[in-house]
C-alpha cells in the first residue's frame, strides 16, 4: 500500500494549528493538518450555549480578518468563534483535512522522519507539530464518589441550566468558566454554591479601555516564562452580558453562597478549607495592582483617558466570607448536582517520542522540543504569556 508522504503534519485544526498552517503557507512549506472532528469543535460541542469570548473582538481573533458579525468591542458567541475559524481556514486556504484521528506518531528507526498512524492510513512526516492545546482531558477530582447519588459533570458537558436535576447546584472552580456557569444557573431561579480557590481578578475595563488592552500596554503579555509565573493561575473574567468585572461579593448579595476550596467527602458531607476570605482577598489585591499599575502609566504618558474612581469601591464582605461553612451536607441543604469547573490536562499519549519529562508534561523551548523534528504549539506559556 502507499504510504503518503508529507513535509510538515499539523496536528490539530484549532486556533493554533490554523495559525501554524498560515505561517507554513506563506513559507512555502507543504504541510497537511489533521483534524479528528471539524475545526475548532471543542467551541461547538465541548461548551455552554451562553459561552462568549473572553477578550472582545478586536482582540481575540488572527490579524487578517474582522469578526463579521461582532462589533470590535464586543464578545462573539462561541458558535461565531467555530465560524471564524472556519471561514479563517478557509480564506487562507489551509489544507485542512477533517474527521481525522491521529493514533500514533514514532520515529523512524532506519531513517529520518516519522510514521504517523491515522484512522484513514499510514503517513510519512519530515516534521510533526503538535498543535492540540492544553484542552483536552477534562479533570475532576477523585472527591465525590461517582454513586454518592448526586448528578455530576465537568463544565466541557454542562449546557444550560435546564439540564441539571431540580435543587441546589454546587459549581466548584472560580475561574471565568466556574464563575459565568454559577451565576447563569443563579439567573436561573437555582441556590447555587460555589466554591472559590486562589484566582487572579482583574477589571474587565478600567478608565475606557478591556484590560487586555493594559495587559498589552503595561507589557504584561510580553513577560517571559520562568519557574513562577509558569505556574497556572485561574482567571476570573467574564465577557457574559456585554463583559463585565467579576465580583464575588456582588454574587453573594444576589443569593449566592460562596465557600472555600473544596477538600474532602465522607458520607453525603463535603469539605471546604478555611480559605475563601483570603481567596476573595487576594484577587481584590491582584484587581487593585493593576488599577495602580493602570493609573501610573497614564501619568507617565499624559494619556487624557476618563477618571473612574467608582472602580476602586468594594462591597462589605458578606456572611458566607466572615462566618465561612467548613463543611455541607448536600442532602440537608438540597444539593442535587455539581458542576466541576476544574480545568483541563493534555493528552499526548499519541505522541510516542522523547519530548516529555518524567510528568509527562513536553520539553521545550519556545516550542521546539527535546525530540529533534516535533514542535508544540497552542501550549501556555510556550514562549510568552
Amino acid at each position: 500500500m502507499t504510504v503518503e508522504k508529507i513535509e510538515v503534519l499539523v496536528v490539530g485544526a484549532g486556533q493554533a494549528g490554523l495559525a501554524m498552517s498560515e505561517h507554513l503557507g506563506n513559507a512555502g512549506v507543504p504541510h497537511l493538518v489533521l483534524e479528528r472532528n471539524r475545526i475548532a469543535e471543542r467551541w461547538r460541542s465541548e461548551r455552554w450555549d451562553s459561552l462568549v469570548a473572553n477578550g472582545p473582538a478586536w482582540h481575540d481573533r488572527f490579524p487578517g480578518m474582522l469578526f463579521s458579525d461582532t462589533d470590535p468591542d464586543g464578545f462573539p458567541p462561541k458558535d461565531g468563534v467555530a465560524d471564524y475559524f472556519a471561514a479563517y481556514a478557509e480564506m487562507i486556504n489551509a489544507p485542512i483535512r477533517c474527521g481525522v484521528d491521529v493514533t500514533k506518531v514514532e520515529r523512524y528507526r532506519d531513517r529520518p522522519g516519522f510514521r504517523v498512524e491515522t484512522s484513514a492510513g499510514e503517513i510519512e512526516a519530515a516534521y510533526v507539530v503538535a498543535a492540540t492545546g492544553p484542552f483536552q482531558v477534562p479533570v475532576i477530582p477523585p472527591i465525590v464518589p461517582e454513586d454518592a447519588g448526586i448528578t455530576q459533570l465537568h463544565s466541557s458537558a454542562y449546557k444550560n441550566p435546564a439540564q441539571l436535576p431540580d435543587g441546589a447546584t454546587l459549581v466548584i472552580g472560580a475561574g471565568s468558566s466556574g464563575v459565568q456557569i454559577a451565576d447563569e444557573i443563579l439567573s436561573a431561579g437555582k441556590p447555587v454554591f460555589l466554591s472559590v480557590g486562589p484566582h487572579h481578578r482583574p477589571p474587565r475595563s478600567y478608565r475606557g479601555r478591556d484590560f487586555v488592552w493594559w495587559l498589552g500596554v503595561l507589557g504584561k503579555w510580553d513577560a517571559e516564562p520562568d519557574s513562577a509565573s509558569t505556574e497556572h493561575v485561574t482567571i476570573a473574567v467574564s465577557g457574559a452580558h456585554g463583559g463585565h468585572t467579576v465580583d464575588f461579593r456582588r454574587l453573594a448579595a444576589k443569593g449566592m453562597t460562596l465557600v472555600g476550596r473544596t477538600t474532602s467527602y465522607q458520607d453525603g458531607v463535603l469539605g471546604f478549607a478555611p480559605d475563601i476570605a483570603d481567596n476573595i482577598r487576594n484577587g481584590d489585591a491582584n484587581y487593585l495592582s493593576l488599577l495602580d499599575e493602570a493609573d501610573a502609566f497614564i501619568a507617565r504618558n499624559g494619556l487624557d483617558l476618563p477618571e473612574e474612581p467608582d472602580a476602586r469601591d468594594i462591597l462589605p464582605d458578606p456572611d458566607c466570607m466572615t462566618d465561612p461553612l467548613s463543611e455541607l451536607d448536600l442532602k440537608k441543604a438540597g444539593v442535587t448536582s455539581i458542576v466541576w469547573a476544574t480545568g483541563f490536562t493534555t493528552d499526548f499519549s499519541w505522541l510516542k517520542v522523547n519530548a516529555f519529562d518524567e510528568n509527562g508534561r513536553p520539553k521545550h523551548n519556545r516550542g521546539i522540543s527535546a525530540e529533534r523534528g516535533v514542535y508544540f504549539l497552542g501550549l501556555p506559556w510556550l514562549s510568552q504569556r
